[in-house]
């Protein structure tokens, strides 16, 4: 079974949809942010100000790179910059990649700065805005499927997830 990967910016719902898509499969849940912290003891404002956004982002593109490499199947809600490493893209092609997608608005109605969003800043919008315009071709490009979730619930969208990966699935899988 391939790994399935969430991807899309923050606010997105990779981390609720997350949950309820490995319940729904019987995979495990990682959600990369937790798993760092949970290694490192630390938040990710507290590693961020330590180490700075680059060793940030290689302690995301090492905690993706060690769950792909497991052998049990899960469900990851993989950090919105993680796509910017080319290692992580070229291992995120083996795997059932789903970008969920939000406009700009709605997903600065649903984020709100502090220890965990660190990159947010004083104008949530026009960094998501921002982050948007930098990363999107990349989430098109890895997608094998993108689900719009402005207007869904994450039980609909954890449906759609859910079937789609079903029907991605080989009839003798």
């Amino acid at each position: 079974m391939r790994q399935v990967v969430l991807v899309g910016l923050m606010g997105s719902g990779k981390s609720t949809v997350g949950s309820l898509v490995a319940a729904r499969t019987g995979r495990v849940f990682v959600d990369v942010d937790v798993l760092i912290a949970r290694r490192t003891g630390k938040t990710v404002r507290e590693l961020w100000e330590e180490g700075g956004e680059d060793a940030y982002r290689q302690l995301e593109s090492d905690a993706v790179l060690w769950v792909l490499g497991d052998t049990a199947p899960a469900v990851l809600a993989a950090p919105g910059g993680v796509v910017l490493d080319p290692v992580v893209r070229t291992a995120l092609a083996s795997c059932f990649v789903v970008w969920l997608r939000a406009s700009t608005s709605t997903l600065a109605g649903r984020v709100h700065p502090g220890d965990h969003r660190p990159l947010l800043g004083e104008h949530p919008a026009e960094t998501l805005a921002a982050m948007a315009a930098a990363r999107s071709d990349l989430y098109r490009e890895l997608a094998t499927t993108t689900v719009d979730t402005d207007t869904l619930t994450p039980d609909a969208v954890a449906d759609l997830v859910v079937a789609r990966l079903h029907a991605d699935r080989p009839a003798d899988d």
